[in-house]
């Protein structure tokens, strides 16, 4: 989930900005475990975009699998993630502070040690703050599918992603996305299909089953419930 719930005042900063966001801001409020992963945990494993280019094997102290994912939400499928394989490593980002405040608490409470969140736009930290190669998967699950026409501009999968994403994967690595939109999915598709240096790893040229190692959400299951299907898609870099 792309999002972010801030400040009348950042609202208003992010439709001023030039650059089109795929995530938008919403007032919130933070429960107590939330601001406690705020303040106890942000000094831990926070990271800011300011710092710029990071040595991720300096910052969890090994040379590990690497997984960067894309706007966790409440960081519910990220800590599942983290718990099953602690012999990788996981840089999460996220807009929604909630969600960064849920996700740092989680940690804590479960004494992971391999996440690190950055809270701010998640193409900033792919071009500004990771080396070229370095990961070995990126995901993008559930994205806004900004389902109304003149808002599909916003939709974070273009062309220039998958460009970018492909940088910084290693040959080999994989960009993994899901969405129970059916119409972002065949977008999302069409887009994947002709990016260069990229394998589609579905036998039918279209979707995977769920993987395994994708957590099934709460938001996922009242879906399915109602009859909502979900498509995963994966794409491994060849060049």
């Amino acid at each position: 989930m792309i999002e972010e719930q801030g400040s009348p005042a950042e609202a208003d900063e992010t439709r001023h900005h030039r650059t089109i966001k795929s995530f938008v801001m919403r007032a919130g409020r933070m429960t107590e475990g939330q601001q406690r992963g705020l303040d106890q945990g942000w000094p831990k494993f926070g990271l800011e975009l300011a710092d710029g280019p990071q040595d991720f094997d300096a910052l969890f102290g090994r040379s590990a699998p690497r997984t960067f994912e894309i706007g966790f939400g409440m960081g519910h499928a990220t800590l599942e993630m983290a718990a099953a394989a602690p012999e990788q490593d996981f840089i999460g980002v996220e807009v929604h502070r909630p969600g960064v405040g849920a996700l740092l608490n989680g940690a804590m409470t479960q004494g992971l040690s391999n996440i690190r969140v950055y809270s701010c736009d998640a193409l900033e930290v792919l071009r500004d703050c990771v080396a070229d190669g370095s990961l070995d998967r990126v995901l993008l699950f559930f994205p806004d599918p900004w389902h109304k026409s003149r808002h599909h501009k916003r939709r974070i999968v273009q062309p220039a992603f998958a460009e970018l994403v492909r940088q910084k994967l290693r040959v080999g690595g994989v960009l993994h996305m899901a969405t129970d939109w059916e119409h972002y999915a065949e977008h999302m598709l069409e887009v994947m299909n002709v990016a260069p240096g990229y394998r589609n790893l579905a036998e039918d040229g279209r979707y995977v089953p769920r993987p395994e190692e994708r957590p099934v959400t709460k938001f996922e299951r009242r879906g399915e419930r109602l009859g909502h299907g979900v498509w995963d898609l994966k794409f491994q870099r060849i060049d």
